[in-house]
């Protein structure tokens, strides 16, 4: 009996020593099969994008009840930083739900990102369409909510150049709303669009029209390409840049199995691109997969060893030597070492 106790003890001294551990700011400890869950605030669901700030710290995430949400640590948790809601009154209401019936009302951020030189937070909101909130926090600023005077229905995605501040989004849909999501898939539409907001002259443009379900969408590391998931057909499109335009007619760059969503850039130029149905076979359960910067080969791929935690996984952000896993539906971020 006492040697079961000492072997015990050994193998939790183990996966809590430093060497073995996740960030200092997790809490927890995980490498391959082990993970770390970062719970979110009981009720709340979804963080669909995830991001860092300016310092570093995070994630932030983006919920079902319309807020931004930052990792604290193990300690405090979650706490607000931001809102998308234009409704104030609301709050009691929304904070603490995931009822789909009242994201028009208490909005549904999913791309969030972090503009690097001034620190401002991005939104791209599924119902109130491209925000703005600044480094402090607070309620975001609504910077667009349509183009050619065509409402978006379902903002989505996006991605910043800091060299210009353009912002690179995509509305996945001109008839349906997030919501709404199974009828665009099943309906085979094709009027998804790419479009790019400039914040030197607040305007705009639709870069690319009659894309199936466009999602994640994401810049390479020298600025010289666009890579956009369009999930309806499995492809991940390529559209290069030059200068301050882009070439409208994109190329493919990797087709995959899966639903393609949210697509990420490491800081070695190559690109996370979260797969969120249909997983696994007798052989793989992938849930990730990492694509070469050049040329789109797979690099690498995250498994989800045919357990629940990493199901409908919506976005994989690499941060300091581990993965951050997102989704749609899960009341957690999962940290996993890289």
């Amino acid at each position: 009996m006492k040697n079961s106790l000492l072997i015990i003890f050994f193998f939790l001294a183990l996966m809590l020593s430093p060497s073995f551990g996740l960030p200092s700011n997790a809490g927890g400890s995980g490498k391959g099969n082990h993970h770390l869950k970062l719970q979110l605030p009981a009720g709340v669901v979804g963080p669909e994008s995830l991001a860092f700030d300016c310092n570093g710290e995070g994630p932030y995430a983006g919920v079902s009840d319309g807020r931004i949400l930052k990792w604290q640590d193990s300690k405090l948790g979650w706490t607000e930083f931001a809102t998308t809601t234009p409704f104030r009154r609301l709050r009691r209401i929304c904070d603490g739900t995931s009822s789909t019936i009242l994201e028009p009302l208490c909005g549904r951020p999913l791309g969030i990102k972090f503009n690097p030189v001034t620190c401002d937070l991005y939104i791209a909101d599924a119902y109130f369409g491209l925000m703005v909130v600044g480094r402090n926090g607070g309620p975001a600023k609504q910077l667009a909510s349509s183009a050619e005077r065509i409402p978006f229905r379902f903002t989505n995605s996006l991605d910043i150049d800091p060299s210009t501040g353009v912002v690179y989004f995509t509305d996945s849909s001109m008839y349906f709303q997030r919501r709404q999501y199974p009828m665009l898939i099943e309906s085979g539409d094709r009027s998804g669009r790419l479009l790019k907001y400039d914040p030197r002259n607040k305007q705009v443009t639709v870069l690319r029209r009659g894309l199936a379900f466009p999602n994640g969408v994401t810049l390479s590391k020298d600025k010289s390409f666009l890579l956009v998931a369009e999930s309806d057909s499995r492809r991940i499109l390529r559209f290069w840049v030059e200068g301050e335009s882009v070439i409208y007619s994109p190329q493919p760059f990797a087709q995959v199995a899966q639903f393609p969503d949210n697509i990420e850039t490491d800081r070695n130029g190559d690109f996370w691109v979260a797969l969120n149905t249909k997983r696994g076979n007798d052989k793989t359960d992938l849930v990730a997969v990492k694509l070469d910067g050049s040329n789109g080969n797979v690099l690498d791929v995250l498994e989800g060893n045919k357990q629940n935690a990493l199901d409908s996984v919506s976005e994989v952000e690499e941060h300091g030597g581990y993965l951050y896993a997102g989704s749609p539906v899960q009341p957690y971020v999962v940290v996993i070492k890289a």
